[in-house]
């Protein structure tokens, strides 16, 4: 079996959390690195620091996956004055590439706050604050005789996706008309006759960024010499793409004994809180990081409690009595992202190790 090459593993990670999902002020993808050369080894960790880098080259490893991305502003030199630069110099004296997965995972369905909810135990869950403008409707027409050929092409490259449903598609039986010209090839009909054929329209969704691969798909199935289609953006939300989650707990739980079990789980030193509530918790929101930006959309949920990180002292004025807010740390809440991504890599390739960085990065201490 091949070794797989840095790009491989890029392309894997993208297909699985599109770049094309990142905030905008993100930088994720291969940050340092010659995509071009095979992969030794694999060192997952949430940051990556000069210390990491370090710990990449002693366990022979030449990619390090982190979600934090080193380099987040531009670089106009590349002196060792800064962490960054000292992080990047390291990285490329040592041939160990750089690999950033951020904002992207933070809003795919499956990513970071998946992680966050299976720890706390929740079911049910959904995404908080759903994306809008990243679906497409695609309609084309099919001989009817086909049209189960071209869905499943079309299907196999990520259309017809709604929620937890798959293979969704809509169709109308019509006629097609078309006259073949001069120097065409039709799989129906004779150049220069007009033909009619019981064709179906066919409509499916499918998410913008995996629009070439689907039209792709379309073409090689299709078996129409010129295949017509046309492509339109939608304003529908994304019930797989978008910040936080929200779910269930599987049964209800005192808020001081939620957030003590919640302490325990995520190895926090801390909890900052606002006032425990009356009511029992139920309804959990979550969002690893600095989620104080979806606040009003938890309390709109009807959310017993939102666990998260970097609230500032006037936002936890912002909860209102409407629910508890519970700060477990930035880093705390993002730890199990590692787990993430060593569970996909090692399942996807077997040609070479992913290992844990046994690196702590996170830069806050209490005493």
């Amino acid at each position: 079996m091949q070794t797989p090459k840095i790009k491989d593993v890029a392309s894997f990670l993208e297909s699985w959390a599109p770049r094309g999902y990142q905030e905008s002020y993100d930088n994720s993808g291969l940050l340092v690195g010659n995509p071009e050369s095979a992969v030794t080894g694999v060192l997952v960790s949430l940051d990556c620091t000069e210390a990491v880098v370090r710990e990449a080259a002693k366990r022979g490893c030449n990619l390090i996956v982190s979600h934090h991305p080193i380099i987040f502003k531009g670089l106009k030199s590349l002196t060792g004055k800064t962490y960054v630069e000292r992080a990047v110099i390291a990285a490329i004296q040592s041939n160990i590439a750089l690999y950033a997965i951020h904002t992207n995972l933070d809003n795919i369905r499956t990513g970071v706050n998946q992680k966050i909810a299976e720890q706390i135990g929740l079911t049910n869950t959904k995404i908080l604050s759903p994306a809008s403008g990243t679906l497409m409707k695609l309609v084309t027409f099919v001989p009817a005789q086909q049209v189960e050929n071209v869905l499943k092409a079309m299907n196999d490259a990520g259309a017809g996706q709604i929620g937890n449903y798959k293979n969704c598609s809509f169709e109308v039986k019509g006629t097609g008309r078309f006259e073949p010209s001069a120097g065409a090839n039709p799989h129906l009909g004779t150049v220069g006759k007009p033909e009619q054929v019981e064709e179906v329209r066919v409509e499916v969704i499918l998410p913008e960024e995996r629009k070439a691969s689907i039209l792709q798909a379309l073409r090689k199935s299709h078996p129409y010499e010129e295949v017509a289609y046309y492509l339109s953006k939608l304003e529908n939300e994304n019930q797989e793409v978008g910040a936080g989650l929200i779910g269930e707990l599987p049964q209800e739980e005192d808020p001081k004994a939620f957030l003590l079990r919640l302490k325990s789980g995520f190895k926090t030193s801390v909890i900052r809180h606002t006032e425990l509530p009356q009511r029992p918790i139920k309804m959990v929101a979550v969002c690893g990081g600095a989620g104080s930006f979806l606040l009003g959309q938890a309390i709109r949920m009807q959310a017993d409690v939102y666990v998260s990180a970097d609230f500032k002292y006037h936002d936890f004025f912002d909860a209102e009595g409407k629910i508890l807010i519970a700060d477990i740390g930035h880093y705390e809440s993002e730890q199990f992202t590692r787990d993430l991504l060593k569970e996909v890599l090692s399942k996807k390739f077997t040609t070479f190790a992913s290992h844990f960085s046994e690196t702590v990065t996170n830069p806050i201490s209490y005493l």
